[in-house]
């Protein structure tokens, strides 16, 4: 399958990928393997009809996962099984009880649970379904050379569609908190410790208020409507990750130089 190229990590790698994003995905998208895993899930999904028939196929898991970026379940069939059949509608279900909001958002695009509607064959749900998955698959790839691209390219896709839902700033807030591409962006971007995540969840949302006031001027996601603002929130994370970086190089050197005079 095509690797991405990036010759840099960081933000020159960044930018390198910015400007050959449309080229390089148009490449990656040409990739046999994918081109085979999608022309089999848009001829075969509309024979599914519940969560059972679809974790029993492994090829249309594989893409639905995927275009959930919940690849790594593929083998906890019954998992995903219990996500998909228990819906969203109440707030016991398995997938409202998980922390990772991403099992929500997987289990609502199909509608197998109860009151919700089957969303196979409506509107365009394969092709919407499949280009989630190429668009989350080229994320993965990247990812292998330097994971914070992979962040990167991911908040560029979903920060929008954030900015752009009917929700209040703080379900908004509180989608970033249980999405954890998301989530590591702006913990990284407000220099913020993972630790943060141990302490009461309506703390860290007001923690997380707090900086985007002090980083952006405003809580509003609404912001990211504009994508300056996409590009600057993506800046400051892959600016910070790469200091982190280069911090624990430094300490690492430091400690064996210590040791090599002891």
């Amino acid at each position: 399958m095509y690797q991405p190229v990036v010759p840099a990590s960081g933000l020159t790698g960044w930018r390198f990928l910015q400007r050959t994003y449309d080229s390089q995905f148009a490449s990656f998208n040409q990739s046999t393997v994918l081109q085979r895993d999608t022309e089999y899930f848009a001829d075969k999904i509309s024979e599914i009809s519940s969560a059972e028939e679809l974790v029993s196929d492994r090829r249309l898991l594989s893409v639905a996962l995927g275009a959930f970026g919940l690849q790594d379940d593929i083998n906890n069939r019954y998992f995903i099984q219990k996500v998909l059949e228990e819906g969203t509608a109440s707030s016991d279900t398995l997938a409202v009880r998980l922390s990772d909001s991403r099992y929500q958002d997987l289990s609502d695009a199909f509608g197998f649970g109860p009151a919700a509607s089957n969303q196979i064959g409506t509107g365009n749900f394969a092709e919407d379904i499949i280009a989630r998955y190429k668009a989350a698959s080229f994320e993965v790839a990247a990812g292998t050379q330097d994971n914070a691209l992979r962040i990167a390219l991911y908040a560029q896709r979903e920060l929008p569609e954030l900015a752009a839902r009917d929700a209040s700033i703080n379900t908004k807030w509180f989608t970033v908190l249980s999405d954890p591409p998301m989530r590591e962006l702006f913990e990284r971007a407000f220099n913020l410790p993972s630790s943060i995540g141990q302490i009461d969840i309506d703390q860290q949302l007001g923690v997380f208020k707090d900086r985007a006031v002090s980083v952006f001027g405003t809580d509003d996601l609404a912001m990211f409507d504009d994508p300056d603002m996409v590009q600057d929130a993506i800046t400051k994370f892959i600016v910070r990750d790469q200091l982190s970086a280069l911090d624990a190089s430094m300490s690492g050197s430091s400690i064996a130089l210590t040791l090599l005079q002891g």
